[in-house]
């Protein structure tokens, strides 16, 4: 009996020991960085911290649509390290301030990089992390590895014994669009060097100062103005700076660039604050650290390994961006191209409004409440130096790439959902001028009702008749809660200009002339100038704010579920010509591109909710994956992450700004959000399997629900919402379809 008992005791305590093993596990050894750098993806695997000022990551130095990151899974050799990225958009911008050591061991040149100094590496021997990356530079054998506070980067730099060992700082290197105009560059002492890189590209006027300190004090050095050695200071289009260092084996020298976009009084403030010293692994242990506390607002349980990986990495990549702006003293480069000061909030940017007003930021509005209102201050402080709301901004410019008025349902979803800490006056102001302006194309809009083809080129005119509408319907119910009811009226007038598109004998959205006529050649499945990077399938459904409406003119339900079957079961042809865009298809849809990333859910709106499950567990399962090449298409800067980590606890955002989320199918069998109030919502997944995917019933605190959605204000008090789990859809699991008129 004894011995039994002490077995007992001991097989108990090492279960208790192995238990508690298995919770120390930190969520951020499930993120892999490297998902989305080969295909589409187009994501950087490099340093950073959440929504940081600093991207340090390296760059293979070659142009071209697969390194619009800077980075190629497929690629073999490295160009340096450069400070500043973006994070799985289509545009070619940013790569400030590239950093490279080399020593005598090879200097070979290839034509492809611009003859600039490279190595070659291995994947074997490469490895990132939240806010750590590092690879052998085989060629040197040099050890490189980066980490990063919100404005300063820092790397470390392991070398062989070499009497001319080098680091090489270059402000003239570009790639894709990006191009120097003016940079400087001035040597301090035998430990600093200060200087600023401007540039133009898709940022117009594109501004990084910046202050590099050294561990190791360089020997000598050699400046170049325009590849012409001169002497310090150097101001040009284009300059750089070797340092030469002998280095004895095993020699680290840290490197640790402060940045800012206002000042090299800015930059010094942010390495003097940020990283007082040269401590590498103190930096990458709180980089690494506030990764853990921002994925700890969402814990899930699954026995998958490989689903919690890729939900914790599309957690990682859903916070790579907006991206800070601001000094810690509040300065920072406005749209206007003055020196702006923000006060009482952090200045963001790298806003990709088009994309991220569908899931991204109504992510935020539930993980980042408190972060959120600085980012709708961000949005007022770009109206406040133009006179718009920005469309797409990067560094203090507006790119005016993509469509509509996106900021407006960012800034009334805020004002619903009860983000505290901006003027409510003026974000109203911002979002009807910006309205109301003549400039991109609402003259059209205003006067016709809709925006006619231009047969010059690419105008998107139906897209951007859809966009606006829901931006009016956004603008509308903003009105209304202010008690501005001739404008709450005159919107939403507005927002149901979708009609005036519609084609009853295609049924669907057609582009028409100016004269009010619908143009003769229209084949749906096309690409064309008419539609910002989709077909009419792929854009039909975008009226997020009148589904009942969109129901009623295909002619009810009936109609619009063999429209929705269709979509998803009419694949493209050998002969059609998909563009670049048009990935991660299932039949017309698109989950590669934006627009489509509503339409799964809308089954939910006429009874059917079974068929939304079904289709979201598809897309969950078959277009994601922990591999370089696991998105089917640019990330774009949170977007498809976004969709990822609502999607699998069980519900998205169709209406972004309606303050509601539709049910799909839970993919975890528990997830539990911590809240920023100190409550906690948690989501169960009963009888929850691979084959379970369609949802029986739903309760909400302990009450069964009859609706397909949960709001808002039901998350942020807390609570569980349970999803009763089987392998056969219910005829009817929820007594009503959703209704788009719901608003919380």
């Amino acid at each position: 009996m004894r011995i039994r008992l002490i077995f007992i005791f001991l097989t108990t305590f090492l279960c208790s020991c192995n238990l508690k093993k298995a919770e120390a596990v930190e969520l951020t050894s499930y993120v892999n960085p490297f998902i989305g750098t080969d295909g589409p993806g187009n994501t950087y695997p490099g340093a950073t911290v959440p929504y940081g000022m600093v991207q340090l990551s390296p760059d293979i130095g070659i142009p071209g649509w697969d390194r619009i990151a800077g980075y190629f899974h497929k690629d073999s050799i490295i160009t340096g390290f450069s400070h500043m990225h973006l994070t799985g958009t289509g545009a070619g911008d940013l790569y400030d301030i590239l950093v490279m050591p080399t020593n005598s061991r090879f200097v070979k040149r290839i034509k492809s990089n611009n003859f600039m100094p490279f190595s070659s590496f291995s994947h074997l021997k490469e490895k990132a992390s939240p806010g750590y990356y590092a690879v052998e530079l085989l060629d040197f054998d040099i050890k490189a590895e980066l980490t990063t506070t919100a404005r300063t980067g820092i790397h470390k730099y392991t070398f062989p014994k070499d009497d001319a060992s080098q680091i090489h700082i270059d402000l003239g290197y570009a790639l894709n669009w990006d191009a120097p105009t003016k940079t400087y560059i001035k040597v301090v002492d035998s430990t600093t060097i200060e200087g600023f890189r401007k540039s133009t590209g898709w940022a117009k006027d594109q501004r990084v100062y910046f202050v590099m300190k050294f561990s190791k004090p360089f020997e000598s050095y050699q400046i170049y103005k325009n590849d012409s050695l001169t002497i310090s200071p150097v101001e040009a289009v284009k300059t750089k700076i070797i340092l030469n260092y002998k280095t004895a084996d095993n020699d680290q020298i840290i490197l640790k660039t402060g940045l800012s976009t206002a000042s090299i009084d800015g930059a010094y403030k942010s390495l003097a604050v940020e990283t007082p010293d040269f401590d590498f692994e103190k930096y990458k242990a709180k980089a690494r650290n506030l990764w853990e506390k921002e994925l700890q607002k969402i814990q899930v349980t699954t026995k998958d390994t490989v689903k919690k990986r890729i939900f914790y990495t599309m957690m990682y990549q859903s916070m790579l961006a907006p991206t800070l702006l601001s000094d810690l003293n509040g300065d920072y480069k406005g749209a206007n191209g003055k020196i702006e000061k923000a006060i009482g909030f952090d200045r963001y940017d790298t806003f990709s409004l088009w994309d991220t007003y569908r899931a991204a930021h109504p992510l935020y509005t539930i993980l980042q409440s408190k972060r959120v209102s600085s980012m709708i201050n961000s949005l007022l402080a770009h109206y406040k130096e133009t006179g718009l709301l920005p469309v797409w901004s990067l560094q203090g410019n507006e790119t005016n790439m993509m469509i509509a008025n996106h900021a407006i349902p960012v800034i009334v979803d805020a004002y619903f959902k009860g983000i505290k800490n901006f003027n409510v006056a003026l974000a109203y102001k911002a979002c009807k001028e910006s309205a109301m302006v003549d400039s991109r194309q609402l003259d059209s809009y205003k006067t016709l009702g809709f925006i006619p083809v231009d047969e010059s080129g690419e105008n998107w005119s139906v897209s951007k008749t859809l966009e606006y509408a829901y931006d009016d319907w956004c603008l509308a119910q903003f009105a209304k809660a202010l008690n501005q009811y001739d404008d709450y009226k005159y919107f939403l007038n507005r927002s149901e200009n979708w009609r005036n598109l519609y084609d009853t004998k295609s049924t669907f959205m057609r582009p028409k002339l100016k004269n009010g006529q619908f143009i003769n050649e229209f084949v749906p499945k096309e690409y064309t100038a008419y539609f910002c990077e989709s077909n009419a399938w792929q854009y039909f459904w975008s009226v997020p704010q009148n589904i009942e409406g969109l129901i009623k003119v295909v002619g009810g339900n009936t109609g619009f579920e063999q429209k929705l079957d269709s979509m998803f079961s009419l694949k493209p042809s050998a002969e059609d010509k998909l563009p670049i865009f048009s990935t991660g298809m299932i039949g017309q849809y698109a989950h590669g591109n934006e627009p489509s990333h509503h339409v799964a859910y809308l089954y939910d709106y006429i009874g059917k909710p079974w068929k939304t499950q079904k289709l979201v567990r598809e897309i969950l399962e078959t277009q994601y994956k922990n591999e370089p090449n696991g998105h089917c298409g640019n990330e774009d800067c949170g977007q498809m992450s976004s969709w990822y980590v609502l999607s699998s606890l069980g519900f998205y955002p169709v209406n972004p700004a309606q303050s509601i989320y539709v049910f799909g199918s839970p993919m975890f069998d528990s997830a539990t959000i911590n809240l920023e109030n100190g409550k906690k919502f948690r989501v169960e997944a009963t009888n929850n399997c691979d084959k379970n995917i369609y949802i029986q019933s739903v309760a909400l605190n302990g009450k069964i629900i009859h609706r397909n959605y949960i709001t808002h204000k039901e998350i942020m008090q807390g609570g569980t919402l349970v999803f009763t789990m089987g392998d056969s859809p219910q005829s009817n699991p929820n007594s009503m379809a959703l209704s788009s008129k719901i608003y919380n």
